[in-house]
């Protein structure tokens, strides 16, 4: 947690831009990036503690991170202006866009446009999956659970639910910590 407590508005300006400037997904990512690396208002394991129960918790996984990411500096009062940031802008460009669409599917360029948007968000998906594994690549158990994943999910295309049931257990198994304490093993 940052030394001065971060501000409402401080709060709910990066949730506003992270939800206005978002097309297509990566706004976990982008979370990141400003949460973490730039802000400093988060450490990589409290941010990826959020994220892991952002992606469990039902509903969409970028209004959970920005409850947990509200929650974890502000508390209540901090989980409800982020997601009012984070909602706000896109509430209104989407209301807007409804009412202009029409006219913008037919200007040319724009399925390049909204390709590009899509294609750095897959971008910044990847960016911020190659960080959160790169904890896991230091410890050999993780890393077998995470190419176990990868290989069920991403190439054999096996149904999450069970490929989950399987995994979760093994990865917490496999992390336990081993260690006896002191006063068990006589070195008190």
């Amino acid at each position: 947690m940052p030394a001065q407590p971060v501000s409402l508005f401080a709060l709910y300006r990066l949730c506003f831009v992270v939800g206005l400037f978002s097309f297509g997904g990566g706004l976990t990512a982008w979370f990141h990036r400003e949460v973490v690396q730039v802000r400093g208002w988060m450490t990589d394991d409290e941010f990826f503690s959020g994220y892991s129960l952002a992606q469990i918790l039902p509903g969409v996984n970028s209004t959970n991170m920005a409850v947990y990411i509200g929650q974890h500096l502000r508390g209540a009062i901090g989980s409800t202006t982020a997601l009012m940031g984070l909602l706000t802008g896109p509430f209104v460009i989407v209301i807007a866009a409804a009412s202009v669409y029409h006219h913008l599917v037919v200007l040319p360029g724009f399925p390049a446009i909204m390709g590009g948007v899509a294609a750095a968000a897959v971008g910044m998906r990847f960016r911020l999956g190659m960080t959160s594994a790169r904890g896991g690549l230091r410890h050999i158990p993780s890393l077998i659970v995470l190419v176990a994943t990868f290989v069920a999910i991403g190439v054999m295309q096996w149904p999450l639910l069970p490929v989950l049931a399987v995994l979760a257990p093994l990865s917490i198994a496999l992390s336990w910590p081993r260690n006896p304490s002191p006063e068990k093993s006589g070195d008190a």
